[in-house]
């Protein structure tokens, strides 16, 4: 298992890039999104690599961040949902704007990916229900800062923040959206958080 590739970028195409390692040009299959955030031909870049191992096919899938090649991982745990509509669904969506969605049960918005009708969003919620977490969505780092992992399975002030909105009537995806556009510090309690929300939605 090849976990990245760091060279210099050759070329790219429409769905993948050429990267050149000491010589030798590895073809690297890659999303939209990816291609767009790429650097410069001749630049050297680092691709988190997916090595797709099948009988008549051997194949590497390249995402420039870790987060990206761990959503990549868990949609093909999803049945009907192969490398290539995985990519589809990562052109389109980061791997949080992903789990917002699956979050709030957001089957409209993921059927909205090319290649992924609304039968396979609805399998994706439920496969991968369990499998994201509001921590994850919001960001490990803010996460962090505010002490994000549960303890004692009492919910964070980041969790409480959520549901509040959601109680005066937000939807789940707008609450998990408001929150996250919120920077927060170790001093600010769920009270806190929640008034700074507030301010986003309008």
């Amino acid at each position: 298992m090849i976990a990245y590739l760091k060279g210099v970028l050759e070329e790219t195409g429409e769905d993948h890039l050429i990267l050149d390692i000491n010589g030798i040009g590895y073809l690297v299959k890659i999303s939209g999104r990816v291609l767009e955030e790429l650097p410069p031909v001749g630049s050297t870049v680092k691709i988190h690599t997916y090595t797709y191992v099948r009988e008549d096919t051997l194949a590497l899938y390249g995402f420039l961040t870790r987060d990206d090649l761990s959503m990549f991982r868990l949609l093909l745990g999803v049945s009907g949902v192969g490398p290539k509509g995985a990519l589809g669904i990562l052109s389109m969506f980061s791997a949080s704007q992903l789990r917002l969605a699956i979050l709030s049960q957001d089957a409209k918005t993921i059927a909205k990916a090319p290649g992924i009708g609304a039968k396979t969003a609805q399998r994706m919620l439920i496969d991968l229900k369990g499998k994201v977490s509001l921590e994850d969505a919001l960001g490990a780092d803010v996460a962090e800062e505010v002490g994000g992992v549960v303890s004692d399975g009492q919910p964070t002030a980041r969790n409480d923040a959520v549901e509040a909105l959601t109680a005066l009537g937000y939807s789940p995806s707008e609450s998990l959206r408001a929150v996250s556009a919120v920077t927060i510090t170790e001093d600010m309690d769920s009270e806190a958080i929640l008034k700074a929300a507030l301010k986003k939605m309008f």
